[in-house]
């Protein structure tokens, strides 16, 4: 029987706009919408693909939320639409 892979923390549904900064300079700060959180992990939707393991900083546009993360997958999901999975590695503050 096959084991079917399980989150160990439950995702809040959450939309909050946010900024992505890449780690690398010469790209420029990216707009998101986050669709869900949890305290380790978010899924942002962004106009721009992000590669996997790429690191960037994590801004919430309201409230304080600061982080760097990881980025674990990114799936198109329209013609200028991605959805990216993101690990957060270090965080601190309120998303609102």
């Amino acid at each position: 029987m096959e084991a079917l892979a399980k989150r160990l923390e439950d995702r809040i549904p959450l939309t909050v706009r946010v900024d992505l900064c890449s780690l690398d300079v010469r790209q420029r700060t990216q707009e998101g919408l986050t669709e869900n959180v949890s305290m380790h992990g978010a899924r942002v939707v962004s106009t721009r693909p992000w590669k996997p393991d790429e690191r960037l900083n994590v801004h919430s546009l309201p409230g304080d939320f600061r982080a760097r993360a990881r980025v674990i997958y990114c799936v198109p999901l329209g013609t200028d639409s991605f959805a990216i999975g993101l690990q957060l590695l270090a965080a601190a503050g309120n998303w609102h």
